[in-house]
């Protein structure tokens, strides 16, 4: 999976949409698919036109560091999953719940150039990790 950095470096590359398209779909596929038996209504990303889950798993200690996988039937949807991953992995708790990806995304000029119902989507899948993250700290 490609690192947020080099997604920076790769949409700063990138001059035509079309090309960033295709890129975040690209990213989509490089995302490990989420085994069916985690795909549940427990993991389903509330507020995504799209099918989306997220898992989480801590590791242990009092500001855990997170690591979450994801999934989405969408391609596009699944490139932003990877992104929003690339954004939150690795994180200790306390800086998952304070890092707002939205940011990272209209940074790269990607929220302007997502339809209403995906922006949404992307937000609700970034409030659901920060409050995952914010209830482990």
């Amino acid at each position: 999976m490609a690192s947020l950095d080099q997604i920076i470096d790769d949409f700063a590359y990138l001059d035509d949409w079309e090309d960033r398209y295709r890129y975040v779909i690209e990213l989509g596929k490089s995302l490990p698919d989420l085994p069916d038996e985690l795909k549940t209504a427990e993991h389903k990303v509330q507020g995504c036109a799209s099918q989306v889950w997220l898992v989480s798993d801590a590791e242990a200690g009092e500001d855990p560091v997170l690591h979450f996988r994801g999934d989405s039937d969408a391609h596009i949807v699944r490139g932003l999953v990877a992104i929003v991953l690339a954004a939150y992995d690795g994180k200790h708790a306390s800086e998952a719940a304070k890092l707002d990806a939205t940011t990272l995304f209209s940074k790269i000029g990607l929220i302007e150039h997502l339809s209403a119902q995906r922006a949404n989507g992307l937000r609700s899948m970034i409030n659901r990790i920060r409050q995952e993250a914010a209830e482990r700290v």
